[in-house]
């Protein structure tokens, strides 16, 4: 990974990590995918390896990370999910190519969509890539998936996860960031309220 750039937030749920690829939504917000190598780079660590990516390639991949973050944000709350949201993840969705193949070792991975390029060689694009993730939000938000959507207890964060945790009572979307921050927050008040009177 690229030094100069945040770390990745990963997790084990497409959708939502890519949600997280843009954090701390209520605070100093971070933007992990500042350009579009950026955004390469992701995306090959979820196995969806691409050749290049444009600005107008970025622009719809934040366009749909917003998109899957309004519509999970709504699911969470169970309030209607927002229809620019639902016709942004629908139409990155239909225009994906990309294909579930199943490895020797009994895994899944994605063979992406190929377009020849000008010079005869095969480039996959962020498009296909982007299909992958938009379909991966369809079923987290439809529940087609064990597991429930919930809204992370920062304040500074409020970041849609899926919880898959056995008894689905997680408060953060990481608890080595989030829940951490906070729980050293809440040691901290308390350390400066100091010991109650004494009795």
């Amino acid at each position: 990974m690229r030094a100069e750039f945040p770390d990745f937030r990963l997790g084990s749920v497409l959708a939502t990590s890519f949600t997280g690829t843009l954090s701390e939504r209520h605070g100093d917000a971070v933007e992990r995918i500042p350009v579009p190598h950026r955004l390469v780079d992701w995306l090959a660590v979820y196995g969806l390896d691409v050749d290049s990516c444009t600005t107008a390639q970025l622009d719809l991949a934040r366009e749909l990370r917003e998109s899957i973050h309004a519509a999970a944000t709504a699911a969470a709350l169970q309030d209607a999910l927002p229809a620019s949201a639902v016709r942004v993840i629908n139409a990155r969705s239909a225009q994906g190519r990309a294909v579930a193949i199943l490895t020797p070792e009994g895994e899944r991975r994605w063979r992406l969509g190929s377009d020849s390029g000008s010079d005869g060689g095969v480039a996959f694009c962020v498009e296909d890539a982007l299909g992958v993730i938009a379909a991966d939000a369809i079923s987290v938000i439809t529940g087609e998936r064990d597991g429930r959507l919930a809204l992370c207890a920062s304040p500074t964060c409020r970041a849609a996860f899926f919880d898959t945790s056995r008894s689905r009572t997680r408060r953060w979307c990481d608890m080595n960031t989030c829940g951490n921050r906070e729980k050293k927050a809440r040691f901290q008040a308390n350390r400066r309220k100091g010991p109650g009177p004494a009795e």
